[in-house]
């Protein structure tokens, strides 16, 4: 089974929520949502685009490599071992999102700022890791597109950033 499946929509869901830290806290309206949405869809945006980088150094990896059926296979290895770093991360998140939505509002305060806030500062150590897991089990092909994912996913927040919301209101 390929990884690249569940790779896609982790990266997507992680780029709607880039696009919305690069608004958070930028607006003191109680009812935000179309603006949290824009948010979200900006970040989904730029991330799909992003993520373009990866496909095509997996394919540039594919196409240039002698033995194809081996690339693919350290491909596919180290793809599964990036995964399984970064879908623990995002089990995490997950669960500190649903605390969030769940509990009562104090509780649910203290899951966000034990669990969502450090877990975001976390984020590019678990990216670095997922890189290191993938050179391990797929060499260094693996590394240069896990690199280039986590490249692209940490540069969404940035980009969405800048392009929309660098200037004050």
């Amino acid at each position: 089974m390929t990884p690249a499946l569940p790779l896609a929509a982790l990266g997507l869901i992680d780029a709607a929520f880039s696009g919305f830290r690069a608004y958070a806290g930028r607006d003191a309206r109680i009812r935000k949502h179309r603006a949290v949405l824009r948010a979200s869809l900006r970040g989904l945006a730029v991330g799909s685009a992003l993520l373009l980088v990866p496909i095509l150094t997996a394919c540039a990896v594919l196409l240039t490599a002698t033995d194809q059926s081996r690339a693919y296979d350290r491909l596919v290895d180290g793809g599964t071992a990036y995964l399984l770093c970064i879908a623990a991360y995002a089990l995490a998140v997950a669960l500190s999102l649903a605390a969030y939505f769940v509990l009562p509002f104090r509780a649910s305060t203290l899951a966000m700022v034990i669990g969502l806030g450090p877990l975001t500062l976390l984020r590019p150590l678990v990216l670095a890791a997922g890189c290191t897991v993938a050179l391990a089990a797929g060499g260094w092909p693996s590394l240069l597109v896990s690199a280039t994912a986590g490249a692209a996913a940490l540069a969404t927040e940035q980009i969405v950033h800048r392009r929309w919301y660098s200037r004050p209101l």
